[in-house]
C-alpha cells in the first residue's frame, strides 16, 4: 500500500509540475527537436565537437551548482553534465526543479571527455521534449518480473542492455535476410493473410467472418500457395517475410502468432536449397555476431564446417524401430508394431489419428530430440508433405530436408510437387485426414489446383522461422525473450 501511496505522489507532483508548465505559456510536450547526432554518433566525435543530441533521462545527480544526468536510446547512453557555468541562473533552476528521471530532453553543447575519460556533453542549452507522467521502475538496473517484461516492453527495453541487444539484433537479421535474397535475384513480395483455404502447412488455424463477403476466412499458416502462384506467373526467384498464425499450443518453441521467411526458386531442387541455406546461414552468423560458432544454453554449435552430417529419415528410423515403417498403411498397426518393438510407448501416441502424425511423433521422439550439432535430415515419408515433389524412384518418399539442431526444426525445404494430377491426389488424402478427425489437415485449395493445372517450373522453396532462428542466435530461453510484444492472458 506504501508503494502505491508514494506512486500517487509522485504521480501527482509531476501532474503539477506539468500544470505549472502550462500556466506559465511553457510546453511541457515539445512538437519536434533538431538533432545533430544519435548518442551512438556523438560517442564517436572528438572533443570540442558541437553537437545537438536528445534522449530520455534515467540517471541524475546534482551537486549543488553542478551534475550529471545520463540520456538513453535504445542504441545507448551519453552522459550530460549541467552547471550555473553554461546555463543562466533560471535555466538550471528550471532544469533542477522541473526536469525528472523518465523525461526526454534536448541537449545542446560541447563534447568533452571527464576526468575519469568518459564521453560527456557540456550542456550549454537543456531543453525539455516530452514530461514523464510515471517514473521509471524503481529497481531501474533490470524489470525483473517476467511477466511485466513481456507486459511492458518499453520499459524492458529502457532497463536491460540484454533485452536491447536481442531486439537489435533482431532488426540486424530482419535487414540480412532482405539484402541476402535480394543479391541473390530474389524479389520480395506480399501475399494476403486473410485467406479462403487452409493450405501450406499441417496446422490448424485461426477463423474469422468476412463480413462484406459473407465468408468464413482463415489467418493464414504458411504463405507457401501464393508464392508458387508468383513462381507461376513468371517472378523467377521471390521471398516474403510473412506473420503467419497457427492455433496450437504455446511452449518456449511455439507462439500463435510468428514471423517465418519463405524463399522459391525456379529450376531448383532440394539440393540447390541446402547449398544456398549453408551460405545464407553461415553469412547471417558473421555479419550479426562476428562468428559462425555460437553458444546456445551451455553447448557450442558450429556452423563454420564445410560438410554438414546428414541423416536420411527413413532409412534411420527403420534402423531404430528394427523394422520396415514404411509398409504400413494403417496409424493403428503401426502403434502397435511400435510399441512392440519397445521403442515408445503406447501412451505417446493418445489422440493420434493418422499415419503421418504417427511416423512424424516417432521421428521427434526418437531422432529429432537426439541432434545437437547443425545436421541436415533428408529423405522423408510423403505422406508427412502433400505439397513436396516425389522421389522419381520410389514415389513414397519425397524430395525434402530439414536443417536442426538442438532437437529444434531450423528450416524445411523441398523440391517443390508440381505435377498437378499428383497434387489433387495429395490433397484427397488430407481430406480423408481430416475425415479422420485430423484439425491439422490441408484443405484442396482450388485456386492454387488452377494455377498448377496452367503450369509451373521446376521449383525448390525453403521456409524457417525468425523467431526460433533468433532463440537459438542468441541463446535465449524462451520465443516470448525474441518478440517484442507477445500476447498475454
Amino acid at each position: 500500500m506504501a508503494d502505491i501511496q508514494n506512486l500517487s505522489s509522485e504521480i501527482d507532483i509531476r501532474r503539477a509540475k506539468i500544470e505549472e508548465l502550462k500556466k506559465e505559456g511553457k510546453i511541457p510536450y515539445k512538437e519536434r527537436f533538431e538533432r545533430t547526432h544519435r548518442l551512438s554518433e556523438a560517442r564517436t566525435l572528438e572533443e570540442g565537437s558541437k553537437v545537438k543530441v536528445a534522449g530520455r533521462i534515467i540517471f541524475r545527480r546534482i551537486m549543488g551548482k553542478f551534475g550529471f544526468t545520463k540520456i538513453m536510446d535504445v542504441e545507448g547512453a551519453l552522459q550530460v553534465s549541467v552547471g550555473r557555468n553554461e546555463l543562466s541562473e533560471e535555466d538550471y533552476d528550471f532544469y533542477k526543479k522541473m526536469i525528472d528521471i523518465g523525461d526526454f530532453i534536448g541537449v545542446e553543447g560541447e563534447i568533452y571527455k571527464t576526468q575519469t575519460g568518459e564521453i560527456t556533453v557540456r550542456a550549454e542549452k537543456v531543453t525539455l521534449l516530452s514530461k514523464a507522467l510515471r517514473p521509471l521502475p524503481e529497481k531501474f538496473h533490470g524489470l525483473t518480473d517476467i511477466e511485466a517484461r513481456y507486459r511492458q516492453r518499453y520499459l524492458d527495453l529502457v532497463s536491460n542492455e540484454e533485452t536491447r541487444r536481442v531486439m537489435l539484433g533482431r532488426t540486424k537479421v530482419l535487414n540480412f535476410i532482405r539484402k541476402f535474397l535480394t543479391e541473390n535475384g530474389f524479389l520480395e513480395v506480399e501475399t494476403p493473410i486473410l485467406q479462403s483455404a487452409v493450405c501450406g502447412a499441417s496446422a490448424k488455424p485461426f477463423m474469422t467472418k468476412h463480413n462484406a463477403l459473407d465468408k468464413i476466412c482463415n489467418l493464414r499458416i504458411a504463405p507457401e500457395v501464393y508464392l508458387k502462384q508468383v513462381i507461376a506467373g513468371g517472378f523467377d526467384r521471390c521471398f516474403e517475410v510473412a506473420k503467419c498464425f497457427r492455433n496450437e499450443g504455446m511452449d518456449q518453441q511455439h507462439l500463435q502468432e510468428f514471423t517465418m521467411v519463405e524463399w522459391y526458386a525456379s529450376y531448383w531442387n532440394f539440393e540447390d536449397n541446402i547449398k544456398f541455406y549453408k551460405s545464407f546461414i553461415q553469412n547471417l552468423l558473421q555479419e550479426v555476431l562476428g562468428t559462425q560458432k555460437i553458444t546456445y544454453q551451455g553447448v557450442e554449435l558450429d556452423f563454420s564446417k564445410k560438410v554438414w552430417p546428414r541423416i536420411n529419415y527413413v532409412e534411420k528410423l527403420r534402423e531404430i524401430l528394427g523394422f520396415d515403417f514404411m509398409e504400413y498403411t494403417e496409424p493403428k498397426a503401426l502403434v502397435e508394431a511400435i510399441v512392440k518393438s519397445g521403442k515408445l510407448p503406447a501412451s505417446e501416441f493418445e489422440g493420434v489419428k493418422t499415419l503421418g502424425g504417427v511416423i512424424d511423433l516417432a521421428y521427434k521422439r526418437l531422432i529429432r530430440e537426439h541432434i545437437i550439432q547443425p545436421t541436415i535430415l533428408y529423405n522423408y515419408p510423403a505422406c508427412l508433405v502433400p505439397l513436396a515433389r516425389r522421389n522419381d524412384k520410389d514415389s513414397r518418399i519425397i524430395d525434402m530436408f530439414q536443417i536442426l539442431c538442438v532437437g529444434s526444426e531450423l528450416a524445411k525445404a523441398y523440391s517443390e510437387l508440381v505435377d498437378p494430377i499428383v497434387q489433387r491426389e495429395a490433397f484427397e488424402e488430407q481430406a480423408r485426414a481430416k475425415a479422420q478427425g485430423d484439425d491439422e489437415a490441408m484443405d484442396l485449395d482450388e485456386n492454387f489446383m488452377l494455377a498448377m493445372e496452367h503450369g509451373m517450373p521446376p521449383i525448390s522453396g525453403l521456409g524457417f522461422g525468425v523467431d526460433r532462428l533468433m532463440v537459438i542466435m542468441f541463446d535465449q530461453p524462451s520465443i516470448r525473450d525474441v518478440i517484442l510484444f507477445p500476447l498475454m492472458k
